[in-house]
């Protein structure tokens, strides 16, 4: 597993302490916690629910970053208990979409596909930008992995989002979003148990317990 590290982003403490690192993770909680509010606002305002997980998860993101800048500097087996939140965290937003997407399909929703488009373009551009910066930190122990993941699954729920907007355009049904919903849900499980997986991989080589 360590041969996979490049000298940039393997957890020792010249990576924990990368100002670049810090600084790319200052940026990224901004950007998240100003695309939360624009999405949960465009999101109630257009009746979409992909819109509203999906500013949840830039919610979640915005408290892994500020989580990750409060650990970066510590051991590795603390960095993997984090990371262990971290990813039982994603698991639990992964559970809350899905809840509200099967509550969708049982009262009916009619969405704005012009909001969903839009505003879904913006985040993926917002997003693809932030994974870009966090690209080279992939690698890292599991706490640089899960900021990673969480990029990386927003760009891919962003097209969902987009996608769908277009489909209740043509077709004048609200189910292509709550469909969505569902699926942006699946990728936060899988995201998320990637993340709990290394961490207590982590734990567990150090025998350490969670």
């Amino acid at each position: 597993m360590a041969d996979s590290c490049c000298a940039s982003s393997c957890s020792d403490d010249t990576a924990r302490n990368d100002p670049a690192w810090r600084r790319a993770l200052w940026i990224a909680l901004v950007v998240n916690g100003v695309m939360f509010f624009v999405e949960i606002i465009a999101g109630a305002a257009s009746g979409s629910r992909s819109l509203q997980a999906d500013a949840l998860d830039f919610l979640g993101d915005a408290a892994n970053y500020a989580i990750s800048l409060g650990v970066a500097g510590m051991a590795l087996v603390w960095r993997a208990r984090t990371a262990l939140v971290k990813g039982l965290t994603i698991l639990a937003f992964a559970l809350g979409v899905m809840v509200s997407a099967v509550w969708g399909l049982v009262a009916g929703t009619q969405p704005d596909p012009w909001a969903m488009t839009g505003i879904g373009a913006l985040a993926l551009v917002t997003n693809i930008s932030v994974a870009l910066m966090l690209y080279r930190f992939r690698s890292g122990d599991a706490n640089m992995r899960a900021v990673w993941v969480c990029s990386r699954n927003d760009a891919i729920n962003n097209l969902l989002v987009i996608g769908a907007g277009f489909v209740v355009l043509w077709t004048g049904s609200g189910l292509p979003d709550l469909v969505v919903a569902l699926i942006m849900a699946l990728l936060g499980f899988q995201g998320g148990w990637q993340v709990v997986r290394q961490a207590r991989y982590e734990l567990a080589a150090r025998g350490a317990p969670a």
